[in-house]
């Protein structure tokens, strides 16, 4: 378990998808990834890594919207832990000739980057030894290089097979395209409380709690795009944890800013400046 994913720390914990076909999705998440179908109903598979917990709820809708040219999910991130772990994901890919994007040495941790069947941008990752990050003026120090793709390769043994995704993986973070990011950082920072990491050429905030490197990334990048469409494929909700001492200053901000408190099925959840449902989950 990461030390900057625990039930006393402000992350996001679980994320919906919505897709449009849920055999060629579980042939990815499920043959692919290695993630376990927990559930599966006539338009709902909750996906698992530890084999118990939901991590990735998809809805199926074959009539939704493709991904466009959109604002909302950018990627979201499996955070593994370890460099082993990410060259078994590597190679099982290579093996099946699933397509990768890209793949990045970022000072903090080794990436890489693939799209799911719909499109939905994935970041794939484990953190290198938090001694080891970079900090310059009061912010963290993210780079974008080159991947070791050899030294993350010869970590692994004939005998390191890839069957599941390893049990303790988990959201590690999301990163979303916005429109502005002053307004960006006022919802996810001011309002919600994530603390600022690092800044990026004015065109990237990258956010977190308790000294993470980014539970948030916020980008401009697609410009003043429309925002993602209620029945287009992407990301329609995400559950954040927020630990019960954080709670009552929660709803006080919350208040302050004029977000309504909403509730679906007995659970209290907010709309982000994407029109994303948070759901507040209370530790």
């Amino acid at each position: 378990m990461s030390k900057y994913h625990t039930k006393n720390i402000l992350h996001i914990t679980e994320l919906t998808l919505l897709i449009r076909d849920f055999k060629r999705s579980l042939e990815f998440y499920v043959d692919i990834l290695g993630f376990t179908l927990l559930k599966k109903e006539s338009h709902l598979a909750i996906l698992s890594a530890n084999q118990k917990d939901p991590l990735i709820t998809l809805i199926e809708d074959r009539n939704a919207l493709p991904i466009d040219f959109n604002l909302g999910l950018y990627h979201f991130a499996l955070l593994l832990p370890n460099r082993i772990e990410l060259a078994k994901i590597i190679k099982n890919l290579s093996d099946k000739h699933y397509p990768v994007s890209g793949m990045s040495d970022h000072g903090v941790s080794e990436a890489i980057y693939l799209d799911d069947p719909d499109g939905n941008g994935i970041e794939i990752y484990y953190d290198k030894p938090d001694n080891e990050w970079s900090n310059e003026n009061d912010q963290l120090i993210m780079v974008t290089k080159e991947l070791d793709l050899n030294g993350v390769m010869s970590k692994l043994k004939s005998t390191d097979i890839f069957e599941k995704i390893h049990p303790d993986t988990l959201l590690g973070h999301l990163h979303f395209y916005v429109s502005n990011l002053d307004d960006a950082k006022l919802f996810y920072a001011d309002t919600l409380g994530f603390k600022l990491t690092m800044t990026y050429m004015d065109t990237a905030l990258f956010l977190s709690a308790a000294g993470y490197h980014h539970h948030l990334g916020l980008n401009t990048w697609n410009g003043h795009a429309p925002i993602n469409k209620k029945r287009q494929v992407g990301l329609k909700s995400y559950i954040l944890n927020v630990p019960e001492n954080q709670y009552l200053d929660l709803m006080r901000r919350l208040v302050s800013a004029h977000i309504p408190i909403l509730i679906e099925n007995d659970q209290k959840y907010i709309l982000d400046i994407l029109n994303q449902k948070i759901f507040l989950n209370i530790k």
